[in-house]
């Protein structure tokens, strides 16, 4: 993927493809498939959650530790 930073600018690039010392380059991107791209995407929210779970806690404990009786309310 180093070569399509330094792509020659000619007449020969056709959608990600180009010829460097007379050979065809491919510098297209990596091709993800649905089922990949929802797996990435479920594996993404599920990471989350636990991230969103983890600060709620300690926002809950510092609450608790400060005294502060409307801990429920949310």
């Amino acid at each position: 993927m180093a070569d399509y930073i330094n792509k020659p600018s000619s007449d020969d690039d056709v959608q990600g493809l180009y010829v460097k010392n007379g050979r065809l380059i491919n510098s297209r991107m990596d091709s993800i498939s649905g089922i990949e791209q929802a797996s990435m995407y479920r594996k993404q929210m599920k990471k989350q959650f636990k991230i969103d779970n983890i600060a709620d806690g300690i926002e809950r404990a510092k609450m608790r530790m400060s005294g502060d009786k409307n801990i429920y309310e949310f």
